[in-house]
């Protein structure tokens, strides 16, 4: 091999090495990072609601275009700006938090648009039934923040499930849909 084509293949694998990225973690920011539901009510108003307490992490190689999630969602800590609403919502007859204390959520197959993330696909666990869950990004985005002085990602991941497959069944023999629209806004520090 001459000194010139050593040289070579010395300086593409560094150059690769260099390319290849190594994962970063990411903490949850609980002051900015919320999950939210809603479903419509007779067909007028939407009700809504938002869980105010979450905690996890996110694993996120940029360069490889990977990435992981691990949420928990306080359903203790749900909020619909009613304390009656909140109440009828967190008993037994819909998501009887009392029994199931914390929402998960679980994800290791992240979907890439270029260099942003476009969607999360992985699983949600609530009321102890698990089904997978894809969620799509809005305004996914990256930024030094001048309070932490450490990059912040996230964005808002929404998707549509199917409350009955988690034992959510109040309301669907007055007409209420299945289908429950939520949102995960997150925003995550790197460490």
């Amino acid at each position: 091999m001459t000194k010139f084509s050593l040289l070579a293949v010395v300086a593409t694998l560094g150059f690769a090495a260099a390319a290849h990225a190594e994962p970063a973690t990411y903490v949850i920011d609980p002051a900015h990072t919320f999950a939210m539901w809603e479903i419509p009510h007779f067909g007028t108003s939407t009700n809504r609601g938002r869980f105010n307490k979450t905690s996890g992490t996110v694993t996120l190689d940029k360069a490889a275009k990977t990435g992981a999630l691990d949420v928990t969602i306080d359903t203790t800590s749900l909020d619909t700006g009613t304390a009656a609403f909140t109440k009828h919502v967190s008993s037994e007859e819909m998501l009887n938090v009392a029994a199931f204390p914390t929402a998960h959520v679980v994800a290791d197959k992240f979907v890439f648009n270029g260099d942003k993330v476009a969607e999360i696909d992985g699983t949600l666990t609530l009321m102890g039934k698990t089904n997978p869950v894809v969620l799509k990004a809005q305004n996914y985005n990256c930024y030094m923040s001048p309070m932490v002085k450490h990059e912040v990602c996230g964005g808002d991941f929404d998707a549509t499930i199917v409350r009955s497959q988690y034992g959510v069944t109040y309301g669907l023999n007055y007409g209420f849909p299945d289908a429950m629209h939520i949102v995960i806004q997150v925003e995550a520090v790197k460490q």
